[in-house]
């Protein structure tokens, strides 16, 4: 005990530690921690040691950030809080410890608890937490500490919260389950909302910490019409006093906490449905009173515009009620009128102005309605001509032409907010007139914007002065916005022709980096003005425009200047998040609507100009197959060439080798009926001849078939020479040129070599009308001696056997034949009935696969909502069980009845978030039942006044 207040005594000592200090606290922490936990785990009965074993931990691990002690010094101390946070933690079942101390109503104890753990997880928040996350009912016993009737203890509760939810989303969920968001809200009402003390802060930082990228607990808050309880916050009145530093800050969180709620980034149902309930409970009004009021500071002011915006982005019904709101002046004036007179005045802060801009772009954010209201204030038909008011219009107008390039910049942008996703509007916008000075024709707002943008001594002015570049940014964006989508504009602004020039001289210059984002808009703006281009106007029709693109500038110098503006530094932090949030005046170039047109159209001009490049280079490419396309059929004619010349020569052969047999048989014939007669002629016709006649049928019909395919393949060499003539490309090129001569002279040669074949086969065909006349002569001479004479026995039974025979042949051959086509259709059918089943099983499979995803989802969804209700119901039963026990030691009765339904689950079961049951669960009645040890597996225990039973689970 007096060791531990030795240890103690340096705690009031106050801020003036020495590095012999920080030398006991290291030689402390690693002698005395071992100890130090010890005493928490043996001595839980005597309150006060506990409480100084706490406070020397404490002492020992955190880091007073108050000291003013040397830059070396500090972090010294920081890594001994981390190490001894390490050391502390490594044992899982000291945080677990400390969570259960904290259970001690005892002031000594809990206070001290309170901030030992609130230091451990400023040491080593994720490791802590994840602790707490396993360990049974951690969440639910610090949010005990919010109810304590203490404050000190309460708001120390606050500041432990805010370090256990930071970052951490499954414990955000817990304690929003939890109650939080009832209690804190009870706290900051208590406290005096935006007029309360650094506990309204912290409350109001831990709602953040709940809220913030939370879609879950942002839908719970809303659910739990939380949302009402916010407007009282914002009920402030003109006065310019009692606008402490405090409320400041209390004020400008609420703030932030409603933007939460309605921030762009979040689902837009959940935003949707925020911010029609800020509307129906009053909470739109009420932000509306704060920005209209007086005496409010320009920083809450900047912020309630920011907030306002939101509430009313994408939202039709909060946008109509902005419309309606009237500044309380004489005579009053839209709301929309007076915030545009700050965004347009340079007298007045960038962050308002900013802010300002916002605002109006929300309001006309997927406002058609809204967007036809401004652009009405400026057509001819509504504007004053008392000149008593002064219309939204025609502060824009104003801007966009003023000397300050900032207004010109925010009026460009507002106004092109004005025409987005409108074509109605765009159209109505040509018809705006402005009169430039006394005795000149008024002219289109078009024409004036493309008139400043052309003047030279303007350009020349802009050279010199680096911060003009935002006046010709912003009518850029302007006019490209405008002219995108709406062929009308496009026609308008191609009518005045000196804007194409300016555009294609722009492009084509060389000029330094800071004029390079100009170029790129230069080119985007053409670029628009092509693609949108309906061909009205015969001097700029597409295909001209794109040929003096072609000559002036080139297609490759277009597309890089094109690309300048996706290139640029500032392109891409413009595009992250709608609000025009920037460090200073020089950094506001683009606006985020419109890097998502540059996005949508920079693909479709590159598109645009790469089909002309593509083709003339799939122009060339198709020659280039073509050329190799006649090559391979040059070189197939030559392999057929060969071909048919060997073919012909075996042809000749064969003729030859018949005409020699046919001489011989002629001469044999003629003996034979000189030296022989009748009867024996007769025999040699009928037994030897006939055969030959047969031998001689079949080589004739052989060479007329041979003849037939030879004219085939000459008519088809005929038809292949004639469309390679028609096919041959127009010479362009040299080498071209030079491909094409030699085809033709390869052509030349298959064409002489195609006629010498050609006349070697009329000479075939002659000799085969020779022969067939002879054969004609042979047979006549056959059948006029079988007439005369009879034939032999013996030859008719030769000749029946070899007709048996070849008949035989046939037969089995024919046979064979029918065979395999029945079993080719066989397999056929077969491979049609095996693909069918397998579509069929992949088919099934493809069903059974969709019905297990499902059911794995619904699984997954039972599980997790059975793990929620059994997570609430272990936490009810021990709060029931904590108070009951403190009724009982306050002295109160306590009337024991059996409950009707206890569950009992053994071992350790992981629920979500990582809790678990203890592996016993005692369940005290008379006589005590113990359950766990004896029996594992899980059951149900149902019981009434008088009888106890015990169920297993199926």
């Amino acid at each position: 005990m007096n060791f531990l207040r030795g240890v103690m005594g340096g705690q009031s000592a106050g801020p003036q530690h020495t590095e012999a200090e920080t030398k006991y606290r290291l030689e402390v922490g690693i002698q005395a921690m071992e100890h130090l936990i010890h005493v928490l785990q043996t001595d839980r009965s005597d309150s006060e040691i506990i409480g100084y074993a706490l406070d020397t931990l404490y002492n020992i691990i955190s880091n007073d950030e108050e000291e003013e002690v040397e830059e070396n010094s500090t972090r010294q101390s920081e890594d001994l809080g981390s190490q001894f946070t390490e050391i502390f933690i490594k044992q899982q079942e000291n945080v677990t410890l400390l969570l259960s101390l904290l259970e001690e109503f005892d002031f000594h104890v809990r206070w001290p608890g309170v901030k030992l753990l609130t230091s451990l997880l400023k040491q080593l928040g994720p490791q802590v937490q994840q602790i707490i996350l396993v360990s049974p009912m951690g969440v639910s016993r610090l949010m005990d500490l919010l109810a304590d009737s203490r404050e000190v203890i309460r708001n120390d509760g606050v500041l432990l919260l805010q370090a256990l939810t930071r970052s951490n989303g499954a414990i955000q969920k817990i304690v929003a389950f939890e109650n939080a968001f009832e209690r804190l809200l009870d706290i900051i009402t208590e406290e005096g909302n935006s007029d309360g003390g650094i506990v309204v802060e912290d409350c109001l930082i831990l709602l953040q910490n709940l809220l913030k990228n939370n879609n879950s607990n942002q839908n719970f808050f809303k659910e739990g019409s939380y949302i009402q309880r916010m407007k009282p916050w914002f009920e402030v009145g003109d006065e310019n006093s009692g606008w402490s530093a405090q409320k400041v800050t209390n004020l400008h969180l609420m703030l932030q906490l409603v933007r939460v709620l309605v921030s762009p980034n979040n689902p837009p149902g959940a935003t949707s449905s925020c911010q029609k309930a800020m509307f129906q409970c009053g909470l739109l009004q009420q932000l509306c009173t704060i920005l209209m009021a007086t005496g409010v500071p320009a920083d809450i002011l900047t912020e309630t515009i920011n907030t306002v915006s939101e509430v009313i982005r994408g939202c039709q019904v909060n946008q109509d009620y902005f419309a309606s709101v009237n500044a309380p002046s004489n005579p009053p004036r839209p709301a929309i009128v007076v915030l545009l007179m700050s965004m347009v005045n340079e007298r007045q802060p960038f962050v308002l102005r900013c802010a300002v801009l916002y605002c109006f772009q929300c309001f006309l954010y997927k406002n058609q309605k809204g967007q036809g209201e401004i652009v009405s204030t400026l057509l001819p038909s509504t504007i004053d001509a008392t000149g008593n008011t002064v219309s939204a219009g025609q502060l824009l107008c104003g801007g966009l032409f003023s000397t300050d390039s900032l207004s010109n910049w925010c009026a460009a942008v507002a106004l092109a907010h004005a025409l987005q996703e409108n074509a109605t509007q765009k159209e109505q916008l040509l018809r705006v007139q402005l009169a430039t000075s006394i005795g000149n024709p008024p002219v289109s707002l078009l024409q004036q914007c493309t008139n400043i943008l052309s003047q030279v001594k303007f350009l020349l002015t802009c050279l010199l002065q680096g911060s003009k570049i935002q006046t010709r940014v912003g009518l850029l964006m302007l006019l490209c916005t405008w002219l995108s989508n709406c062929p009308i504009a496009v026609t308008h602004f191609l009518h005045n022709s000196a804007n194409v020039p300016f555009l294609t001289g722009q492009i084509a210059e060389n000029l330094g980096e800071e004029e390079q984002l100009v170029q790129g808009l230069c080119a985007l703006l053409l670029g628009i003005s092509i693609y949108f281009n309906d061909n009205s106007l015969e001097t700029y029709m597409k295909e001209k425009l794109k040929q003096l693109i072609e000559k002036r500038i080139g297609k490759e110098n277009f597309i890089e200047k094109l690309g300048f503006i996706s290139k640029h530094e500032l392109y891409s932090r413009a595009s992250q998040k709608p609000q025009p949030n920037f460090p200073s005046p020089e950094c506001m170039i683009f606006d985020h609507e419109f890097t998502k047109l540059v996005k949508e159209l920079e693909g479709k001009m590159t598109r645009q100009h790469d089909s002309i490049v593509t083709h003339y280079k799939n122009m060339i490419r198709e020659q280039d197959l073509q050329l190799e396309e006649l090559k391979q059929q040059i070189s197939t004619l030559k392999c057929q060439n060969e071909q048919l010349q060997t073919a012909v020569t075996q042809q000749v052969s064969q003729i030859q080798q018949h005409k020699d047999q046919y001489n011989l048989l002629k001469v044999q014939l003629g003996k034979d009926s000189q030296h022989q007669g009748p009867y024996t002629d007769g025999a040699q016709m009928n037994g030897i001849q006939p055969e030959e006649i047969s031998r001689l049928r079949e080589e004739i019909e052989e060479l007329k078939s041979n003849r037939e395919l030879l004219q085939s393949q000459l008519a088809e060499k005929d038809s292949l020479i004639e469309n390679l003539k028609s096919s041959q490309p127009s010479p362009g090129t040299n080498e071209q040129s030079s491909a094409t001569a030699g085809d033709s002279e390869q052509i030349a040669e298959l064409k002489q070599e195609l006629a010498t074949l050609k006349s070697q086969l009329n000479s075939q065909s002659v000799e085969i009308t020779k022969l067939q006349t002879e054969k004609q002569e042979l047979l006549q001479k056959t059948e006029a001696f079988a007439k005369s004479a009879p034939v032999p026995g013996e030859s008719e039974t030769v000749i029946a056997t070899k007709t048996t025979d070849v008949e035989g042949r046939l037969s089995a051959l024919l046979q064979e034949t029918k065979e395999l086509k029945n079993e080719i259709k066989a397999l056929s059918e077969e491979r049609t009935a095996i693909k069918e089943q397998l579509d069929s099983s992949n088919s099934t499979i493809a069903i059974l696969q969709n019905e297990k995803n499902k059911l794995e989802v619904d699984i997954t969804d039972s599980k997790k909502e059975q793990d929620d209700l059994l997570v609430l119901l272990a936490d009810q039963d021990q709060k029931i069980f904590s108070l009951k026990n403190k009724l009982k030691e306050l002295g109160h009765p306590v009337t024991e009845k059996l409950p009707q339904r206890l569950c009992y689950f053994p071992g350790s079961m992981e629920l979500p978030y990582g809790t678990s049951f203890p592996q016993e669960l005692v369940v005290e009645v008379n006589p005590v039942i113990k359950i766990g040890s004896e029996d594992t597996s899980p059951g149900v225990i149902d019981c009434d006044q008088d009888h106890l039973s015990f169920e297993h689970f199926p």
